[in-house]
């Protein structure tokens, strides 16, 4: 049971995230009823014992199975454009973070307020707690108001490495000498992990990313103890 569980997508706690869930489930659906039904024409053909060896070509039938197909791809291609163009729309983001990769951690800078940046590595097995995630935790969390709109500058200073975060639906790579934008919501208070997705070098398995996110309130607070 708990390898199956291990093959679904992890919960939703952004709006993107819930479309992509959407979008999974709508295409999963549809493959599902092709994948049905071819394998019951294969049976019946395999079954029947009525062969026409004088058919040469029927122009309805190639017509049908040329027709009903393109449907189907379109009730795969509309949701997939609207999910790309939600991915990359910029909605009047009230906070901007800016996220550096090195080898082999992460860099964070608060660019709306002043001295407010700080690494983060990952917390080694001896020193992380013993309700820490292992390979997971880090020493210093990014703090995200929940309900806010947030704007991420991502780019590198060394490799190509790829900030990932699989429960907010977002994944950026981080290219040296390029700035990508990146833009999510977090719907939720709680810890989100996630890791560098990108085969960066001999430890890029040990990038994780863990984001904090908390009520309105308690991030000024946390600003001002800077």
């Amino acid at each position: 049971m708990a390898t199956w569980s291990n093959l679904n997508l992890q919960n939703s706690s952004s709006p993107l995230m819930e479309h992509l869930l959407f979008f999974h489930d709508n295409s999963m659906m549809i493959i599902f009823l092709i994948s049905n039904y071819v394998l019951y024409m294969i049976i019946i053909n395999m079954k029947n014992k009525f062969y026409n060896f004088n058919l040469l070509e029927n122009q309805n039938i190639e017509f049908i199975w040329t027709i009903i197909p393109s449907f189907f791809l379109l009730m795969i291609a509309f949701p997939s454009l609207h999910m790309l163009y939600l991915m990359d729309e910029t909605n009047n983001p009230n906070l901007t973070l800016k996220i550096m990769g090195h080898q082999w951690y992460w860099s964070y800078e608060y660019t709306d307020f002043k001295n407010i940046e700080f690494d983060s590595f990952m917390v080694n097995d001896n020193n992380s707690a013993s309700s820490g995630f292992r390979l997971l935790d880090v020493d210093n969390r990014i703090i995200i108001p929940m309900n806010i709109q947030i704007r991420s500058l991502i780019s590198s200073l060394d490799t190509i490495h790829a900030w990932t975060v699989p429960s907010l639906g977002v994944k950026t790579d981080a290219i040296p000498g390029r700035l990508n934008q990146l833009n999510f919501l977090i719907n939720r208070p709680g810890l989100f992990y996630g890791q560098c997705s990108e085969i960066c070098g001999t430890n890029h398995s040990f990038m994780p990313i863990c984001i904090e996110s908390i009520n309105l309130n308690f991030f000024f607070k946390w600003i001002k103890s800077f």
